[in-house]
């Protein structure tokens, strides 16, 4: 069993920057890949980015390649995620998820475990 939480969400500036962070329970956290999706209103959840077990592979939306990065410290059982350069199209629900092997890192369906969500608003 896995717990995550979020935190680091808030509002900002369009060109700003935020740092959300994912803090797991359990001292199994390096067995899991890790990944961050968003969800709109009105739209589906969608995949942002994801890491491997060792932090060796990330992997991202096409349209947050150069601008978010993913990143994680298994001895503190914390993923990251550093969002630069954010537009208000960025504004959604983020969620941390953990996920059992690599494979389908981009499928929402294939995780295990989820955060609750922290609120991103990007204003124009």
């Amino acid at each position: 069993q896995v717990q995550l939480v979020e935190s680091g969400g808030g509002l900002v500036q369009a060109g700003g920057s935020l740092r959300l962070s994912c803090a797991a329970s359990g001292r199994t956290f390096s067995s899991y890949a890790m990944g961050w999706f968003r969800q709109a209103p009105g739209k589906e959840r969608e995949f942002v980015a994801a890491i491997s077990r060792s932090g060796g592979s990330t992997y991202y939306v096409d349209g947050v390649k150069g601008r978010f990065t993913i990143s994680r410290d298994n001895a503190k059982n914390t993923v990251y995620l550093q969002m630069n350069s954010l537009k208000p199209e960025d504004t959604a629900v983020y969620y941390c998820a953990a996920k059992r092997g690599l494979s389908s890192l981009s499928s929402r369906y294939e995780y295990d475990y989820w955060g609750q969500g922290t609120q991103v608003t990007v204003s124009s």
